[in-house]
This record gives structure tokens, C-alpha cells and sequence, in this order.
């Protein structure tokens, strides 16, 4: 499981790149469905990071495994 969500994470990494962010992976709690990541760069601090998160990260991860049920930035 972690590994397939570390290669969605691998996919959606060049678009944050490209704002000058990132993300990393930091765990994925398997039985509450939550990953958690950092992230780092313009990201860190932008005011829309919570929604990038969400309404992107968090969908574009969901779309390829169902299992995932929330993610959080550490």
C-alpha cells in the first residue's frame, strides 16, 4: 500500500514543483486510512496549501486507491 501511494505521490509531485513546492511522504496509518506528508517549499507556508491538499492531493491519491481516507500535513 505505501509504496502505490508513494508512486501517486511521484505523479503529483511535478505539478507542485512547478510552484516551486513539494511534497514528501511521511506514514500512511493503514487501519484509519490517513496519509501523512510534508509539505515543503512554497507549498509550506501558502494560505492554499490546505486546499491543495484536499482538493487535489487527496483526490488525485483516492482516485487510484480507494482505501485512503484522509490525508494530513505534518
Amino acid at each position: 500500500m505505501v509504496d502505490k501511494i508513494k508512486e501517486v505521490i511521484d505523479k503529483i509531485r511535478p505539478v507542485l514543483e512547478r510552484d516551486g513546492g513539494n511534497i514528501e511522504f511521511v506514514d500512511f496509518d493503514e487501519k484509519e486510512g490517513v496519509v501523512n506528508v510534508r509539505l515543503t517549499g512554497h507549498c509550506a507556508h501558502c494560505p492554499m496549501s490546505v486546499l491543495t491538499l484536499k482538493e487535489f492531493v487527496l483526490a488525485k491519491i483516492r482516485s487510484e486507491i480507494p482505501e485512503v481516507k484522509d490525508i494530513i500535513a505534518v
